[in-house]
């Protein structure tokens, strides 16, 4: 991916390797995103940034008061996580933007270990249907009970599952879903607004999985 550049981009070397999460290790809020973006987090080495996705996330998470500044363009930029912490579900910018089921497999221990090692996460923001999967398998791989049936993916659709941790479902900030209106500005913000209520309304921190698989 990384020899694939873009015209505007053609001088630059490239991050090109997987890229790790990015936040507040005391972090409340996790955000789940996709994959690094091709010429995005895969460019410049950090998740949801120097691309329009991130633009559209950053603004979001800026007005709920969870980042100090509105934007990201590289690692080098000032941005910083306040209460948040921000991850995906696959490591490396996947062809096409769609990983494989085996790639997210070969993931899946590395957000395994984050979930155990942000031990005050309450809330967890799902981008997509795809992160939402791989969030419900890393938490039952890592012994968080599951309700039954599994809960679905739903933009806005909040599920409450073991000792008060919720996963909240939300749309992917991709330009296929703001450029065409089914995410707008205002759709994202309440999603954050609703993140910032279950954090005021649980106190007590969470403790998640040690990030060893059961079973």
């Amino acid at each position: 991916m990384a020899r694939e550049k873009v015209r505007r981009y053609r001088d630059v070397e490239y991050w090109g390797r997987p890229v790790p999460g990015f936040g507040d290790p005391a972090a409340r809020l996790l955000v789940v995103g996709l994959a690094p973006a091709a010429h995005g987090g895969n460019r410049t080495g950090r998740i949801f940034t120097g691309d329009r996705s991130g633009n559209f996330l950053y603004r979001a998470l800026h007005r709920a008061g969870f980042a100090n500044q509105p934007t990201s363009t590289d690692r080098d930029d000032g941005l910083c996580l306040s209460d948040c912490y921000i991850t995906a579900a696959a490591r490396c910018a996947p062809p096409e933007n769609k990983p494989s089921p085996i790639e997210l497999r070969r993931c899946r221990p590395f957000l395994l270990e984050e979930l155990g090692l942000l031990q005050h996460v309450q809330v967890i923001v799902a981008l997509g249907q795809i992160a939402h999967q791989a969030c419900l398998q890393a938490l039952e791989a890592g012994g968080v009970g599951l309700p039954s049936p599994k809960p679905r993916f739903g933009h806005g659709r909040i599920a409450c599952l073991q000792e008060g941790l919720v996963l909240l479902g939300s749309y992917h900030p991709s330009q296929q879903n703001t450029q065409t209106g089914r995410l707008t500005e205002a759709m994202f913000q309440q999603i954050f607004q609703t993140a910032r209520r279950y954090l005021i309304s649980t106190p007590l921190p969470h403790s998640l999985p040690t990030g060893r698989e059961t079973g």
